[in-house]
């Protein structure tokens, strides 16, 4: 069947364009299906009959690139005296010891709709909780991957689910007792794990290699393959901490993206996520095989990571993605005014990044890192996912509506997301989820079941 929607405000290819009419093709019944956009049509100045009036300027979904579930239980918490990244991480294990694929459901579905109410409409889960504690494996191996994608069908969003290698705490070491449910021993055993998920209408299976120092270096290449041989997304973390490519080099003498690239990890469906502390040679390096970078700049400031060097990536070739990552917001619009805002401060200059070009490392060039191609455009033949931002709130209210675009990125936030469509499928309506009904208390109880 075919619906329509009409943008009061949309920003296409040309820019922002009033009146936009979209005709959906929508087969199915679940959210989440392949619903595609069969025409746009611009200046129709009124809603045709039977049309979904959405007002405010509606944009292409965001893509959110990098996401850890389970870490949305540490909001607040995580907060409270000083620390480092390392003092973070010991917190964050005591909550995942907690987990079980039932309140493991039940807590990404909150998130996910948090999510879906944002403006996302496609998570990158980076996923390595999967085994029990201790690491005794499930009846159903993956039933931890499994409940990730359940809640993010329940949400009413996409979902690539990133199964991650997890095999060491360090190199040449074995993992500690937090991170045995992490681990699959080896990395063929992981491949032979994680190759008993399937792709599904709202779900697709990529890889990810936690980072050098949790994947011995002579199985990266396993992991490496595993994705080849699918054509699935592949993402490690990269040179998040300096201390991370100190040990690198005193391992093997080497950074960790020169580790990556001499093991075949390096190309155009790889995805470093936060690339933050890179030498000249390893910019060069992940630009020249074209291998993209997803900045998840609150959370890189909340664990005082430091400012990653986004603009001299993109120059050198590596494309842009925007993730929340920790979800000490979830705001896929302040990740992307925060790349440039960052940018600024490092180099005390302004103006890296156009409205235009932060909103395509938000849409389009996410959803290609998470394996969408088709996702992240209003035109015919895209996947009819959009988003619709409120422009008479006061945050967005003023500016002419040609600028509505520098409005939304500049000064938007979630809490201005109107309308999330999936699939051609109403999800948020009227900043409401259709799907699930209370989404805080949704969160809080799956938070406090969480509570030690």
């Amino acid at each position: 069947m075919q619906v329509t929607y009409w943008a009061e405000h949309a920003r296409l290819e040309t820019g922002v364009e009033p009146g936009v009419a979209l005709t959906v093709s929508v087969s199915g019944s679940a959210a989440g299906s392949d619903g595609r956009i069969a025409a746009v049509r611009t200046g129709v100045d009124a809603p045709p009959q039977g049309a979904t009036v959405l007002r405010g300027l509606t944009i292409p979904g965001l893509a959110n690139a990098h996401s850890h579930a389970f870490h949305r239980a540490l909001r607040g918490t995580v907060q409270v005296g000083s620390g480092t990244f390392w003092t973070w991480r010991e917190v964050m294990y005591q909550v995942a010891s907690r987990l079980t694929p039932e309140s493991y459901f039940s807590l990404a579905r909150a998130v996910y709709a948090e999510m879906a109410l944002a403006g996302i409409t496609a998570v990158g889960e980076f996923h390595y909780l999967h085994h029990a504690p201790g690491g005794a494996a499930y009846a159903d191996p993956n039933a931890m991957g499994e409940a990730l994608i359940a809640a993010a069908a329940d949400a009413g969003i996409r979902i690539t689910l990133l199964d991650t290698a997890y095999l060491s705490a360090g190199f040449g070491e074995a993992p500690n007792q937090h991170q045995l449910r992490f681990s699959d021993g080896t990395a063929d055993a992981w491949a032979e794990r994680a190759s008993a998920l399937k792709d599904s209408e709202h779900a697709l299976i990529g890889a990810a290699i936690h980072s050098v120092r949790a994947v011995p270096a002579d199985q990266l290449s396993t992991v490496a393959q595993w994705a080849s041989s699918r054509n699935a997304p592949l993402h490690v973390h990269l040179s998040e901490q300096t201390a991370e490519n100190d040990a690198c080099r005193a391992a093997h003498g080497r950074t960790p993206t020169r580790l990556l690239a001499d093991h075949g990890v390096l190309g155009p469906r790889t995805t470093g996520v936060h690339n933050t502390h890179l030498t000249d040679e390893d910019i060069a390096l992940l630009g020249g095989t074209t291998t993209g970078t997803c900045m998840c700049p609150t959370t890189e400031r909340d664990l005082a990571d430091g400012i990653g060097p986004a603009a001299a990536l993109q120059r050198a070739g590596s494309p842009l993605s925007l993730g929340s990552d920790s979800h000490a917001v979830i705001d896929l619009l302040e990740e992307a005014r925060a790349m440039e805002l960052d940018e600024r401060l490092r180099t005390r200059t302004r103006g890296h990044w156009t409205a235009a070009a932060l909103l395509r490392a938000a849409t389009s060039d996410g959803h290609t890192a998470l394996g969408r191609p088709d996702a992240g455009r209003i035109e015919p033949g895209a996947l009819a996912d959009f988003t619709t931002v409120a422009l008479d709130t006061v945050r967005t209210t003023g500016p002419v509506p040609r600028l509505a675009a520098e409005a939304v990125v500049f000064a938007g936030t979630a809490a201005d997301v109107r309308h999330t469509v999936v699939g051609g499928r109403h999800v948020v309506r009227d900043g409401a989820h259709a799907l699930v009904p209370d989404v805080p208390g949704a969160l809080a109880s799956s938070i406090a079941a969480l509570r030690g």
